[in-house]
């Protein structure tokens, strides 16, 4: 079987450097390409040093154009306007687009599932298999409790975090509201501050913690008032988001352009 060629953005970063990681560990997979912002200081250094990896050959660009006309696919775990572009470019390119990026907003999923007709893209606010599961593990609990059992989301993660909550705190509050034949606008309670009056039924509470390096932790709390059902993910280390994006790429690669989901490279999608 061919190697598929993979490219990193934001290959500098934390999870950049993962993904290299991840993919010198494949044997499937080749790292040709790493990407980062204009003025970046890592700019022409090679993308294995930074890993603790050695020299593997491939020297961090900012020219996205030329990187995407060369790869088989992008791993994309960077920034919502800068994940837009790279959409666009791997619509330009009919390549295969995994992208991680948290933080989208309503805009943004527009452009890149415009962006889905002519490319191959599987996004995700998280890629590990334990989320994944909990997602859809929660949607089922959901459809089989009412309104009765308040819900409430906790998340926590490190300091250097710039979104809250955090895109899997709210995949799992969306999967609450679907299966109440709601949308988590009309659900959703952000804030709680000074007299605020009674818990109004049905919604969905959310709470965010930052510090130090926690890697990430979801819990979904169904709280009735004679007992509570929680399910908590804890991810103790980031290879797991990178193995979930490696394993996207492969799942994805080949199949017609669209926009794909975990739960489809997962076999959780709903019929």
């Amino acid at each position: 079987m061919e190697k598929m060629k993979i490219a990193v953005a934001g290959a500098a970063g934390r999870m950049g450097r993962e993904l290299v990681r991840a993919i010198h560990a494949r044997t499937d997979c080749v790292m040709t390409g790493a990407l980062e912002q204009m003025g970046s200081l890592a700019l022409g250094q090679d993308a294995g040093l930074l890993a603790g990896l050695g020299k593997l050959g491939v020297p961090i660009t900012s020219d996205a154009l030329e990187l995407f006309a060369k790869v088989d696919a992008v791993l994309d775990f960077t920034a919502p306007q800068a994940s837009v572009e790279f959409a666009a470019l791997a619509a330009n390119a009919r390549i295969v687009h995994v992208l991680g990026t948290t933080g989208l907003g309503p805009e943004d999923e527009k452009k890149i599932a415009a962006a889905a007709r002519h490319a191959t893209i599987v996004t995700a606010g998280n890629m590990s298999l334990g989320v994944n599961l909990l997602a859809a593990l929660t949607r089922k609990v959901a459809e089989a409790l009412d309104a009765d059992y308040d819900i409430e989301i906790l998340e926590m993660h490190h300091r250097h975090k710039v979104d809250a909550p955090s895109g899997t705190a709210l995949a799992l509050g969306e999967r609450v509201a679907a299966a109440r034949g709601r949308r988590l606008e009309d659900l959703a309670v952000y804030t709680r501050q000074g007299r605020v009056g009674p818990r109004v039924p049905g919604t969905i509470g959310f709470s965010v913690s930052r510090g130090g390096n926690i890697v990430g932790e979801h819990t979904v709390r169904f709280i009735g008032a004679e007992e509570e059902l929680s399910f908590t993910h804890e991810a103790q280390d980031r290879k797991m988001f990178a193995r979930g994006a490696l394993r996207a790429a492969r799942w994805v690669a080949g199949r017609a352009p669209g926009l794909y989901s975990m739960a489809d490279v997962l076999g959780l999608a709903r019929s």
